[in-house]
């Protein structure tokens, strides 16, 4: 399969390898085609396996191939090494980390997942402002204030309760306060709070 990206999809691809090929005018599967067999006829692609998958960028006016190392292909690597050398002034080849580091700056650093905190809005007052209202302390209370602020404004945003309380469930994990034992209700905090029915 050939795969369209950006060039600054690669920057994505920390901890991957693979061997970038640039200036690849013209059809790309025959490119494809053309470079498997070149690598199978030079003893570098082994079991019959050949690359399949593989992405096709576009890069400073040129048109690039990322033939990408995974599971599927079994490759020499010190041929294919001394392939990339030899071919280098045909085919500028050169390997994806690479590229990524001396053409596009560098992998984007991994995003840490954010952990959603737990808010207690089970059994509170059900009025979508009050449960924003708890729910935006909750964020802030746990160095979140950007996207407490981001929350609120999709909240007010939204079409309807239940579109609302699904974004409130996005930033936050509704529990019933049965493990947080009265967490989140601050006498100095209590904007917003509605009476509990």
């Amino acid at each position: 399969m050939i795969n369209n990206i950006k060039a600054d999809e690669l920057r994505k691809m920390q901890g991957r390898e693979g061997l970038i090929l640039q200036g690849c005018g013209g059809d790309p599967q025959e490119w494809v085609d053309g470079i498997n067999d070149m690598l199978t006829e030079a003893g570098i692609l082994l079991d019959n396996t050949q690359f399949s998958d593989v992405s096709v960028f576009e890069h400073e006016g040129l048109t690039n191939i990322l033939f990408p190392f995974d599971e599927t292909v079994h490759a020499h690597t010190g041929k294919l090494a001394m392939w990339r050398l030899a071919t280098h002034n045909d085919f500028g080849g050169t390997w994806l980390s690479d590229y990524v580091e001396n053409r596009l700056g560098g992998f984007e650093p991994e995003q840490k997942e954010k952990v959603k905190p737990d808010c207690a809005l089970i059994g509170q007052d059900g009025n979508i402002f009050n449960l924003m209202g708890i729910a935006s302390r909750t964020l802030k209370r746990n160095g979140m204030k950007d996207e407490a602020s981001e929350m609120c404004s999709r909240i007010t945003k939204s079409g309807s309760y239940s579109e609302a309380l699904g974004i409130i469930g996005e930033y936050v994990n509704i529990t019933d306060g049965s493990e947080s034992e009265g967490d989140d209700f601050d006498e100095d905090d209590d904007e917003g709070m509605g009476m509990r029915l």
